[in-house]
């Protein structure tokens, strides 16, 4: 038995499935998940001694890397003042002035603890701006465990949502309307079945929780000008996407403007953090300053706000990182492209910049629909596959792959390798 299976058999004495974040049990993927003990760049080493080359990355945080020096260093000095103040210090100032800087949309911003109360909050937020209760989320977009996000599409397009967890009401239910990412024409049937009802449009503008699915031309650009018209906020969950598709985000890459950005990951170097901004008008809603109340004890600790500050320093200030993180991952697209060709599959492969994703049995993933139509079986066989050559990927068909800037080329040409070894063996010509 390795570390990890004793590892794992002890944890689900004392932790709910032995884990404390679900897609980490393998569940969708099977076999016993793997138990870690250290990372540096983009490798990381189990309990047993054996090295991966990793495509999570703190599920996208760790853009240039795990142990950063300059993060590192900038944690160590932290710990010498304090791991928590809970009251106002200088470096929230810096790092709320830098996503200022950085971010076209952000004019004010609030630190939280993680990308789940992010949205939470930028939800609530917008209820209180607009004095409106429902709001529109896209199906197969993740934002976090909050009970108005875990919500599935009703009977129909005009239809509340239902449910999609034990312990969510249907009370709750009943504010979330639901439409398929990609499909413009949904929302605006949803709006026009709720009149001055609707108080958010929230998406990941990249999605990245059922795979990496970029957005269709014109459909941010057309969710802009619906919520122009109706007076509906819209918020881009970039808890994911954000300053890693580009040093500004989404509005950076695909020109359009949402009125709130819900932030993560990224922002604290790989510590827990979220933080939300957008408008000025909007942020003034806030408590103290307005009527809508939101509060955190730990919210803008210093050591996620020193580690977060120093990383998103050193983006801001080397612009050619996105460069080389954009041949990064086109040489790892062109590399599984060939493989996937040359063993004539049937696949989809989406990319945006270090996001990627690949679906087997379909041609095209555009939405939640599309994904959930791909071979999930034949994603589990790769999955294994690759693992046993040291490729650690995300453990389900509905996660994105993370390329970092410490992913050399000979790594991409490891793993592309592995990808063809693991579908030889598995006899697929």
């Amino acid at each position: 038995m390795s570390r990890s299976e004793d590892l794992f058999e002890r944890a689900q004495l004392f932790i709910p499935g032995g884990v404390n974040s679900p897609v980490r049990a393998f569940k969708s993927v099977g076999g016993t998940p793997v138990f870690f003990q250290s990372a540096k760049g983009s490798i990381m080493t189990d309990v047993d001694g054996i090295d991966y080359i990793d495509y999570i990355g703190s599920w996208g945080p760790m853009i240039l890397g795990h142990c950063h020096p300059p993060v590192v260093n900038a944690l160590k000095k932290s710990i010498n003042n304090t791991t928590s103040f809970g009251a106002p210090t200088e470096i929230e100032t810096d790092v709320a002035q830098l996503i200022c800087e950085m971010v076209p949309a952000v004019e004010k911003v609030r630190m939280v603890n993680s990308g789940t109360e992010a949205c939470m909050s930028a939800i609530r937020l917008a209820r209180g701006y607009t004095d409106r209760e429902k709001f529109i989320k896209l199906e197969g977009c993740y934002h976090g465990h909050a009970d108005q996000f875990l919500i599935k599409a009703g009977s129909g397009a005009a239809t509340f949502g239902e449910p999609d967890s034990s312990g969510v009401t249907r009370g709750t239910a009943k504010d979330t309307l639901i439409a398929p990412y990609n499909d413009l024409l949904a929302v605006k049937q949803l709006i026009e079945a709720n009149p001055n009802e609707i108080a958010a449009i929230i998406l990941e503008p990249v999605a990245g929780n059922m795979g990496c699915i970029p957005p269709v031309k014109g459909f941010l650009e057309g969710l802009r000008v619906l919520c122009d018209t109706h007076r509906i906020v819209l918020i881009f969950d970039e808890v994911m996407c954000g300053f890693r598709i580009a040093k500004g985000g989404a509005t950076e890459l695909y020109g359009v403007m949402p009125d709130l950005v819900a932030m993560g990951k990224i922002i604290g170097g790989g510590m827990p953090v979220g933080a939300f901004g957008g408008k000025r008008e909007i942020m003034a809603m806030l408590a103290p300053e307005g009527p809508v109340y939101q509060a955190g004890t730990l919210s803008g600790n210093p050591i996620a706000m020193n580690c977060g500050l120093t990383l998103l320093k050193e983006l801001n200030a080397t612009p050619n990182i996105y460069i080389e993180l954009e041949k990064k991952g086109a040489y790892l697209e062109k590399g599984i492209r060939e493989v996937f060709d040359n063993h004539e599959l049937t696949y989809a492969l989406n990319r945006v910049g270090s996001m990627l994703s690949f679906h087997m049995g379909v041609t095209q993933v555009t939405n939640f629909n599309d994904a959930c139509s791909a071979d999930s079986e034949f994603f589990k066989k790769i999955f294994h596959g690759v693992l046993k050559r040291g490729i650690y990927f995300a453990p389900s068909a509905f996660e994105t792959l993370f390329v970092s800037i410490t992913h050399s080329y000979s790594l991409l040409d490891r793993t592309i390798h592995a990808i063809d070894e693991s579908l030889k063996e598995l006899r697929v010509f």
